[in-house]
């Protein structure tokens, strides 16, 4: 297969079903994804947005994804960790370098990488609150 770079919406479609059908089989990260998301079809379509968004610029996504994030931490009793951003960024990157090539993919696995860390971050800030607010007594 001749890689190309990201450059159409029909790209990032391409990039987010062939990663989110590594995710769905994985074992760490996979249940928090297949027990929240309930219609994947539009889970998908809501993440090519958000990445459309982020790689050209157009004004596709709407949504919060750390309210997301930090929503699906609590359902699951606040047990994502930082491996599991591990997980996903290596899922994430494997991805990108099977498919594709040129600097809209780097820039993709740059954005990733970042996204990954703000969030856990978040998170992290999100459960050492909760745990302050219950030590008081």
């Amino acid at each position: 297969m001749i890689k190309h770079d990201i450059r159409s919406r029909q790209d990032v479609e391409l990039m987010v079903n062939t990663f989110y059908d590594k995710v769905r089989q994985h074992h760490s990260i996979g249940p928090f994804f297949n027990e929240i998301i309930t219609d994947w079809s539009e889970h998908l379509s809501k993440l090519a947005d958000f990445w459309e968004t982020n790689l050209f610029f157009v004004k596709a996504y709407k949504g919060n994804p750390l309210r997301a994030h930090l929503s699906v931490d609590q359902h699951f009793n606040n047990e994502i960790e930082q491996a599991h951003f591990g997980h996903w960024l290596q899922l994430w990157f494997e991805t990108l370098d099977d498919l594709f090539e040129g600097k809209n993919k780097e820039l993709a696995k740059e954005r990733a990488r970042s996204m990954a860390h703000i969030m856990f971050l978040r998170i992290f800030q999100a459960k050492d609150h909760k745990e302050h607010l219950q030590i008081k007594p």
